[in-house]
Formats: C-alpha cells, structure tokens, sequence
C-alpha cells in the first residue's frame, strides 16, 4: 500500500483477466495460477504453531482420527473469505472504515481489537515453537546447551528487522516470504517422504476424514484438539487482514473470479495438504511413542531424522517448524499495524505505523514462562483467540446485507446464499465448538 502496483502492469494484468473469465476452465485456471498471492499469503500466516500444536498431537495421540479437523476449519474459513474478498473487490473500501460506516462502529472497533488482542495472545506459541526448533536444530549441529530465551531474542531480533522492510522494500519483502515458502513446501515434501515410506493404514485414512469425536487419551482431550485445529485454520486477524492485502494488490472487480480461485489454490491446497500430511506423519511415526505436552517437537524431529536421515531430516523439520512460526510472528506484527494505521489515523508505513507493528513483541518471553510445553502452548492460546471469531462474522454478515454498502453488487440467488450461509456457518460451528469446549 505504500508502493502501489505499477498502472500499467495492473492495467494489462485486468485485460488478461477480462479475457480468462470467458476461456475454457483449464485455461483461465492455468492463468490465475501466474497471479494468485493473497490465499498464500493467508496460509503462510496460519500454518504456525497452532496448527502445528493441532497437527502433531492429534497424530501421535489419536491417529487418522482427527484428519477431518484441518479441512473442515480451512473450507469453512474459504467460504466466509469468499464473501469478504467479493465485499472488498467490489467496493474497494478498506474494511475497517467500512464497517464502521455500513455495519456499525462499536463492531468494527471490537473486530480491530480482537484482531490485535489475537495477534499479541498468538505470539507466545510461535516464540514458543521458534526458541525450542533453534534449540534442536544447533543440537543436531553439536552446539548444546542453547538457552531457549537467546534463541526467542534472536528470532526477536530477525522480525523486528522484517517488520521494518514492509511498507518499505517491497522487493525484499517478495524475497523473504519466497524464502518462507520454499522452507514450508520443503517441510511438506519431507512430510510426504515420511508418509510413503511407513506403513500406512488407507483406509483408517480415508475414515479419519469422517468426522467424529474420539475418547479422550492420555490426558489429552479430543475436543480441545478438534477446536484449537478449527479456531488454528482462519484466525480473526486474518479475517482483517486478507482485505487489506487484495487492497495492497491493486485488486479490484476484474479480479473477483481469481480471488476464488487463489482461496481455493492457494490457501485451501496447501494448508489441507500440510496438516494432513502433518497429521498421518505423527500418526505412523509416533503413534507407539509416549507423547507429552512438553516433547512433541524434539520427539516428531527426531522419528522423521530417523527416516529421513539423522541430520538432514531433522534440519529440515526444525527450520520447517522454524518457518512457519516465523511467517505467522511476522504477518501478525503486519496485522496490528494496519489496526494502528485505522486506529489512530497513521500513514501506512511511516514511522509510527511501524512502530505499532511491535505490539506483540512481549511474546518473545514464552520460554521464560511457558518453556516446558513447548509447542502445546498454542492449543489454549489457540482456542482462546478462537473464540474471538464471531465478532469479525457478524460485522461482514451486517455488511454482506447492507444496501448501502454494495448497491447492485450484493449477491442474490445462489451465489448470495452461498455467501451469506458460509457466515452463517462459520460463526455457528466456532460458537457451538466454544460452548461444548468450555461446557
């Protein structure tokens, strides 16, 4: 937003869409497919700690079971962010503003905070992930004794410095996050290596995707894991976020078909992918190992060494789990800069506005405190920014049916049933997940 795309490129880029909307399906899709961002830029941010707490836990401690958990969360999350991305391409308002004008003020001003309050609450758990991975990792290397704060202060160090080049090097900004995406598929390449040489059970597979509640084991809760892995795949901070990113993209109506198709492409894909093949991996490999809340990374790192070698597999999973924390501290310090940027009226990238990006800096003291879970810290953090979901619901549901916010754009038929239920939806399953959670 601070280096707007260039004119012309947008121009060209909104005559090639123009024309994709009308091809054949296999050519407008193998089209979307040079431009799809947002939908990745999304899964970055949520393929962290909680969903590698739900992950990892649900395979070592219940199996398949839990497979279902992830892409249910995911494919409700695309149907509420198919609303918001065709509410935001049609008007081009950014959305705070917007639903502070067409829903009403005091829900636009709790969606804000709750986004911030999320995003400060999640750093914890991915400090907490990012300490403990640099720790196994320098031990794998020979370096022992690694302090986990000094490893939290040195991940602190690297995004203070990430922060500061968004809003002002948009090139390096395109250099990192690929760094991040290439670690990430790394991980998921590595997973799927895992998966085709153990034993595994197809049709328990296949079945894990039913949804179904098992009993609880070995003092983990089921439903825990089912509603951190629900509340982990589409944060409220994403909610406010992914508008402001197809904003920053230059994106406007030509682009409504090719949001739907990068939510499908490029967020669904990979983050169903990732925590299944997360999920099966934990279940072949520690299914007979005496998992506890404390050892999960160390013990998940050391079993896939073990298939994969014992230096290059467990490099890969520490960076990997490294990667995904540092993509998600990183997008959520974004985050709450552009809740100052509206808060408060900053200019995005100024010097204030980057400055409130250090909000959730306070995270980095998770070892101190919450050392000995390691990874599990992000199940009740998890499930506690979870339940700040419904406000984000009700403020787009509001402006998903205000007149005056789209005029002839606001979805009739199906396809505004389709929008409307998938609100609809969301909000009820992360409403009645809390309630049975805390009941």
């Amino acid at each position: 937003m601070a280096t707007p795309p260039d004119p012309q490129r947008l121009a060209a880029e909104k005559d090639l869409l123009r024309e994709l909307e009308h091809a054949p399906a296999a050519k407008r899709w193998r089209g979307y497919m040079k431009f799809i961002g947002p939908g990745y830029m999304q899964s970055a941010m949520t393929l962290g700690s909680g969903t590698a707490a739900s992950s990892l836990f649900a395979g070592a401690v219940f199996g398949y079971d839990l497979l279902w958990v992830a892409p249910v969360g995911m494919l409700l999350g695309i149907l509420a962010m198919g609303a918001v991305s065709h509410q935001t391409l049609s008007t081009g308002e950014r959305v705070l503003p917007a639903m502070a004008k067409h829903a009403h003020p005091v829900i636009a001003w709790g969606f804000a905070l709750a986004a911030m309050v999320a995003s400060i609450v999640w750093h914890f758990p991915q400090y907490n992930l990012a300490a403990f991975s640099l720790v196994d990792a320098a031990k794998t290397l020979g370096v022992d004794g690694l302090p986990p704060m000094a490893a939290s202060v040195f991940v602190l160090a690297w995004a203070v410095l990430l922060s500061t080049i968004y809003g002002k090097s948009p090139r390096l900004v395109r250099v990192y996050e690929r760094c991040l995406k290439y670690i990430v598929w790394g991980i998921v390449v590595m997973l799927l290596w895992v998966l085709l040489n153990t034993e595994t059970d197809w049709g328990a597979v296949l079945r894990g995707f039913i949804p179904s509640l098992p009993e609880d084991r070995g003092g983990f809760r089921s439903l825990d894991l089912a509603v951190a892995g629900i509340a982990a795949a589409v944060g409220v901070n994403m909610l406010l976020l992914y508008p402001y990113s197809l904003l920053a993209r230059g994106w406007g109506r030509e682009h409504r078909g090719l949001a739907r198709f990068d939510l499908f492409a490029g967020m669904l894909v990979p983050y169903a992918l990732a925590s299944s093949l997360m999920v099966i991996a934990a279940a072949n490999t520690l299914g007979d190992v005496d998992i506890d809340k404390s050892a999960a990374v160390g013990k998940m790192a050391g079993v896939l060494g073990e298939v994969v070698g014992p230096v290059a597999g467990t490099l890969i999973f520490d960076l990997g789990m490294l990667a995904m924390a540092l993509s998600t501290i990183t997008l959520h310090m974004v985050c709450c800069g552009f809740v100052a940027m509206e808060w408060f009226g900053l200019p995005f990238g100024s010097l204030r506005q980057r400055l409130c990006m250090l909000l959730p800096v306070p995270g980095c003291l998770a070892p101190l405190f919450w050392g000995d879970l390691h990874v599990y810290l992000a199940i009740p953090t998890t499930i506690l920014c979870g339940s700040m979901l419904p406000i984000a619901y009700v403020g787009f549901l509001l402006l998903q049916r205000s007149k005056s916010y789209l005029g002839g754009d606001r979805q009739r038929g199906l396809g505004g049933l389709v929008a409307t239920g998938g609100l609809l939806v969301a909000m009820l399953v992360i409403i009645i997940s809390m309630l049975a959670r805390y009941a």
